[in-house]
């Protein structure tokens, strides 16, 4: 989205238009582009309509019913915190007691609403003209948050009681400024995550990373929380000062449905799961679990254990439970031979097959077409190693474990 889209969203007209048109995948474009048109709406304003309408779709899984009454650019959504992540963030400072916080790189503005709602004062900034604007419009609610548009690393952070920083971590190519391309470096971060570091360590601070951030790039002096959402890893997040907590070096927290769940470690040490046979049921421990290199301590408290060095399935003889994986018994186990696979579906009239698959570069979908599935039968299939075997794993599915 750029100026010219925003200004005319946020015309009496515009807004009157957003709030009348919801996207649907179903819904025919040309047909609802053409009904405007004939209404005398401005091609260029119907256009922005369809376009946020369709943002607010996207959004949903984000921010709910809250969607429907935000705007969003499209590397702004893509960002953005999870409102119930972002709760969770403003949790943090509250119960530490701080009443300010500075969200620096507000983005579309998704932590300064959870900081808000909870009551704390926000001064949020964001560098880029559109998107300030557009959390200006997402925050004019909320009494105690003002957005400035800045570059944070122009500004004295003296001056702030706590520190939210979101480094962006997309850049937009493209004369639409609509490809968002992700930057895998923290030295290419911005602001540069050196300076947010150093700022970091002078007060209250929380940092929100992508999930796959390098273990040997996390401070010793930081909590380090990986969070996933209904089993989606989403990131993780650098705490420092009175925000980080005493005792945890790292931690995994689970938010979903049925409750929110967290295993946590003192030290950065990574604690390996013990190695042994593979036993009657297979567990598939959350990518949180596996991120943040907690896979022995969770390994420790159901008494399981690994089967294949390095690869992150759990096994046990009994049947076990936890909110952390998802639970297989195991019907079979078949050496990776494609033409006996092949053979083994057919015999059984498997037509809907599940791949899941670890410590094995085979293609899911590949190998499920060159299966040639015919049959009413479903299956679930485990391509691994057994020790050092490349195996195939037929299991079925524990209901009530995680999913």
């Amino acid at each position: 989205m750029n100026r010219d889209d925003l200004l005319q969203l946020l015309t009496l007209e515009g807004l009157a238009l957003l709030g009348r048109v919801h996207y649907d995948d179903k819904a025919d474009v040309l047909k609802l582009v053409s009904t405007l048109r004939a209404e005398g709406h401005d091609p260029a304003l119907v256009a922005a309509v369809l376009s946020q309408a369709k943002l607010r779709r996207r959004a949903a899984l984000k921010f709910g019913e809250f969607a429907e009454s935000m705007l969003f650019t499209e590397a702004g959504l893509e960002q953005a915190t999870r409102l119930s992540v972002a709760a969770q963030h403003a949790e943090r400072f509250r119960a530490a007691g701080v009443k300010q916080v500075a969200d620096l790189g507000c983005g579309i503005g998704t932590e300064s609403m959870a900081l808000a709602s909870l009551g704390l004062n926000v001064a949020a900034y964001e560098i880029d003209e559109v998107t300030a604007a557009v959390a200006s419009y997402n925050l004019a609610p909320f009494d105690t948050a003002e957005v400035m548009q800045a570059d944070v690393t122009t500004l004295d952070t003296q001056d702030f009681e706590a520190l939210m920083f979101d480094p962006a971590r997309r850049e937009l190519g493209g004369p639409a400024r609509e490809r968002a391309v992700r930057k895998f470096n923290p030295a290419d971060y911005s602001p540069n995550f050196d300076w947010v570091l150093e700022q970091a360590r002078k007060r209250p601070t929380g940092i929100k990373l992508g999930p796959g951030h390098p273990h040997e790039g996390i401070p010793a002096d930081a909590e380090a929380q990986w969070v996933s959402v209904d089993g989606d890893l989403v990131e993780c997040t650098l705490w420092f000062g009175s925000v980080a907590r005493e005792g945890v070096a790292r931690s995994a927290l689970l938010l979903g449905k049925a409750g929110t769940h967290e295993l946590t470690s003192a030290t950065f040490t990574r604690t390996d799961a013990p190695l042994g046979e593979r036993g009657e049921y297979v567990h598939e421990p959350d990518a949180a679990i596996i991120r943040s290199h907690l896979v022995g301590e969770l390994a420790e408290q159901l008494g399981a254990n690994l089967f294949a060095p390095e690869i992150a399935y759990l096994s046990t003889n009994i049947r076990v439970s936890s909110p952390w994986m998802r639970s297989y018994r195991v019907l079979d186990e078949l050496a990776f031979d494609r033409k006996r696979l092949k053979a083994y579906l057919r015999e059984r009239g498997i037509g809907v097959l599940e791949i899941k698959k670890r410590g094995s570069d085979v293609s899911p979908e590949a190998l499920r077409k060159e299966m040639a599935l015919k049959g009413e039968n479903a299956a679930t299939l485990i391509v691994t190693r057994v020790g050092d075997a490349h195996r195939v794993l037929v299991v079925e599915p524990i209901r009530g474990s995680a999913t």
